[in-house]
């Protein structure tokens, strides 16, 4: 891109100093600059990029696009624009090569359900020989190489670059997951998706939106933002997925597992311990994903891929053989020795829906007389409403109750877990320990064989965040050290 496409790109207010010889790459982080590089400044949630402009100068940016008008040496090109943050995405796809055009991109939102759907999504695409990239929580891929991923949405230069890397690599699609901030802050703004899926909506980003409704309208926005040969994919048993829906383009395709009315017809055959069995539309689908929660996941995975072209029966198929994402009810215990041992699962619920989702499916599927331990925490410097929640249903729930910390950020740990008690009626089966460490380790050490352990909060996570800083740390990790210390506890030899 030339400057003088620069300038016509960004539709400026006014652009006025010395044109660079030549643009470098696009940044929104000053400490990233380097010379003959256009810094764009943004206004986010906690830091104003405005105020980072002399020091993006300082590193070497040539061109500075702002929203304020601003006063620096010669030689510099500064563009001034109405709303940077509306600019940046389409921009940062601009100056890639608009990689996002050459690919179908897949997009899911929802507060639950998203890193599943989306995985679902490459694991089947990629059984069935595409090529197939996923941008996620828990990981990035392009098509099988896997990049570490820190947010379920990155920023909108960090997208573009990774799709430029995918398209590169050939791949012929990119499933994302779409969080309700990237949605509020345009950083998905510029990428044309061809299918976007709603999960669900519960409690939770309230310290960010301010409400469910605010929560909400972000959510929808990914379909608002459709075009007619786009496809969308709902969940209308949730109470918001007909109105998400409302004001697309799209073609709509609905979904259904409690007779309400819908595009497609839905329903659950069984659910065990060993999985789903699910039919959609007269196609069977069996499952190793266990719970009504899943069948949602796998149905919607489903409808996506024979959106895309693959055909439904072979879709069903390959579903059979996908797991989904690490730490989404994964067992830690191998299921041959609950003779000797506790079952261990690890889950990534850290809201009161998914809490509540998978404590229920394990009640359904666990045998008379065997317990449901849970261990959960809350997370610092997020939404304290949900804590109370959450230990009502972790009370409703569970025969026993640990609960501990999750990430408590800049938070006191223990304050936390006084916020968490405040939901609880009956203290007689709740433990407090408050080293999540301690917590998974003195409740496998001591669980009866066959007892049901639910590590709640972090799943995949492989860190704690505490004081701000974040050090190693793995629920299964630590589960499994517990589990492979109980050979000196014949206590726990019983079966429950």
């Amino acid at each position: 891109m030339t400057f003088k496409e620069l300038i016509t790109f960004c539709d400026p207010v006014s652009a006025t100093g010395t044109a660079p010889g030549s643009l470098g790459k696009l940044c929104q982080d000053s400490r990233e600059v380097r010379k003959n590089d256009i810094f764009i400044a943004v206004k986010g949630y906690t830091v104003d990029g405005h105020k980072f402009i002399q020091q993006a100068v300082s590193a070497g940016a040539s061109v500075i696009i702002s929203e304020k008008p601003v006063e620096l040496k010669p030689g510099i090109a500064v563009i001034i624009v109405k709303d940077t943050r509306a600019l940046i995405g389409p921009l940062a796809q601009k100056l890639a090569g608009n990689p996002a055009e050459k690919m179908k991109v897949v997009g899911i939102t929802g507060t639950n359900g998203k890193t599943t759907v989306a995985t679902l999504i490459w694991q089947l695409l990629t059984e069935a020989g595409k090529k197939a990239s996923l941008l996620g929580t828990v990981e990035k891929k392009i098509n099988q190489t896997v990049v570490e991923s820190r947010l379920t949405t990155s920023d909108p230069i960090e997208i573009a670059a990774d799709m430029k890397k995918m398209v590169e690599a050939g791949s012929e699609f990119v499933v994302m997951e779409v969080s309700s901030h990237a949605l509020h802050q345009q950083r998905t703004k510029g990428i044309p998706f061809s299918v976007a899926i709603f999960t669900n909506l519960s409690l939770d980003h309230l310290d960010y939106h301010g409400s469910m409704e605010e929560y909400a309208a972000a959510k929808q926005l990914l379909f608002n933002r459709l075009d007619e040969s786009a496809v969308a994919i709902t969940n209308v048993d949730d109470d918001k997925g007909g109105w998400m829906i409302e004001n697309t383009k799209a073609t709509t395709s609905t979904l259904s597992f409690d007779c309400r009315e819908s595009s497609v017809q839905a329903s659950i055959k069984q659910i065990s311990e060993t999985g789903t069995t699910i039919e959609i539309d007269g196609v069977e689908i069996i499952t190793p994903l266990i719970g009504k929660f899943n069948a949602y996941n796998v149905a919607e995975a489903y409808l996506a891929a024979v959106s895309l072209g693959i055909d439904d029966h072979q879709a069903a198929d390959i579903l059979s053989c996908c797991k989904g994402a690490a730490g989404r009810l994964e067992k830690v215990t191998d299921v041959s020795t609950l003779d000797q041992h506790p079952m261990v699962i690890v889950d990534y619920a850290h809201t009161p829906d998914a809490l509540e989702n998978v404590s229920h499916t394990l009640c359904e599927v666990k045998r008379p007389n065997q317990k449901l331990v849970i261990v959960f925490g809350c997370g610092g410097d997020r939404d304290t409403s949900k804590r109370p929640q959450m230990a009502k249903i972790a009370e409703n729930y569970g025969d026993e109750v640990v609960v501990t910390s999750d990430n408590p950020r800049t938070e006191d740990p223990d304050a936390i877990i006084e916020d968490i008690k405040t939901g609880f009626t009956d203290m007689a089966k709740v433990t407090a320990i408050t080293s999540r460490q301690d917590a998974i380790t003195k409740t496998v050490l001591n669980a009866q064989a066959g007892t049901i352990i639910l590590i709640a909060g972090k799943g995949h996570e492989t860190y704690q965040e505490v004081d701000g800083e974040r050090h190693h740390f793995d629920d299964r990790e630590i589960a499994r050290e517990a589990l492979d210390s109980r050979n000196g506890h014949p206590k726990n030899s019983e079966v429950a």
